[in-house]
């Protein structure tokens, strides 16, 4: 996870869940002056005037969905091709001053770290140079009630921020002259609510929506939330942590996303909280996939999205991002080859769900899952 202290003493061990007092101070005063930062960010973007008004933002990528779909495998490949600027760990804690925070992290002095498994325990090894979801930042200094699920938390073409548009389409170029690139490719579970709104902000925009089968999806879920709250349990730095920096999947600030304005959010809260896991989550599956269905309905959002299963990608890597890369009018650069060589289905974890629940996840869960094609 983002700004996690990270292990490199011997060479495979998983990064740790423990958060570092440095992180913590800096993330501290991230919290505590969101406002402050914000106007260091439109510092930097007086200072760069003259730059940022010959840069663009062009077809900026989306990939957008619940967490454990797939979505970092896919922002990993992507981020790999050199068109591309994405964030990254290293732009952790201080992502609105996006430029100040880097050239002080150029200048600090950085010690060689090995590639380590991230403290999800999944497989894919990171360092501070690894893209990372950090959008939620931005977001969450500009709409403060986007994580409580009481209230809409989507996005639609009706909704209107001149201050943050602004902020927003800057910082993006910003990071598009720190890395030299020409496309912004950004991960974050939450857009999923915002596919409309980014799309009128950037009617060009390409959104990558991945999915899972459910039942595999919410066995992978649960793992995650029983790593993670352990983890808070023993240290209250990453429950500040994960909070900062806009993570509330998993773990002891657990909260789901209200697509629909309705009272499904609170359905779920009240099942999690009565110990009914697989109920809450399938119907979390359901609620967001469900939303997702009824944009797609939209022909004027369909062909700015391509939803990727996660098993077409584990089952045939190559093919499926080339179709990646054609939606996103990317060339293919090896990226292809490189998913045949890298991706493939977890082996380090079984759903072990009994037929009840089981039949739990089919009944909340069946009627959208027949949507993209899971029987």
């Amino acid at each position: 996870m983002t700004g996690t202290r990270r292990t490199t003493k011997r060479r495979g061990r998983a990064a740790s869940l423990e958060v570092d007092a440095w992180t913590d101070a800096i993330g501290r005063l991230l919290e505590r002056f969101p406002r402050f930062w914000i106007r260091v960010g439109n510092w930097e973007t007086r200072l760069l005037a003259e730059r940022l008004d010959r840069t663009s933002v062009s077809r900026p990528i989306y990939i957008a969905g619940l967490a454990r779909s797939g979505s970092t495998i896919l922002l990993e490949l992507l981020a790999s091709h050199p068109d591309t600027a994405s964030h990254r760990y290293r732009d952790f804690p201080l992502v609105p001053a996006l430029m100040a925070w880097n050239w002080f992290v150029d200048r600090a002095g950085r010690t060689e770290q090995l590639a380590v498994e991230r403290a999800h325990r999944d497989r894919i090894k990171v360092t501070p140079e690894s893209p990372e979801a950090l959008e939620e930042i931005v977001w969450m200094a500009f709409f403060s009630k986007l994580h409580d699920p009481s209230v809409n938390a989507v996005l639609d073409e009706a909704a209107r921020h001149p201050c943050f548009e602004a902020f927003y389409r800057d910082h993006i170029c910003k990071l598009l002259l720190l890395r030299d690139a020409s496309r912004y490719l950004a991960k974050g579970n939450y857009n999923v609510t915002r596919l409309r709104y980014l799309r009128k902000l950037f009617p060009d925009a390409r959104f990558i929506v991945p999915i899972r089968d459910p039942t595999w999806h919410i066995a992978s879920l649960m793992k995650q939330h029983r790593l993670f709250s352990d983890a808070e349990g023993k240290d209250r730095r990453v429950v500040s942590h994960m909070r900062r920096s806009g993570h509330f999947e998993f773990g002891l600030n657990r909260v789901p996303v209200n697509v629909d304005g309705s009272r499904t959010a609170g359905e779920i809260v009240r099942l999690w909280k009565s110990g009914r896991d697989v109920a809450g989550w399938a119907a979390y599956w359901a609620s967001v996939y469900g939303y997702v269905a009824a944009v797609l309905d939209d022909p004027a959002m369909a062909g700015s999205i391509l939803v990727v299963r996660y098993e077409d990608l584990c089952s045939d890597p190559a093919a499926t991002l080339s179709t990646i890369l054609d939606h996103c009018e990317l060339d293919d650069r090896g990226l292809a080859q490189a998913a045949r060589a890298t991706v493939s289905f977890p082996a380090y974890y079984e759903p072990s769900f009994t037929q009840a629940e089981r039949n739990e996840i089919r009944s909340r869960t069946a009627a959208v899952a027949g949507r993209f094609g899971y029987g």
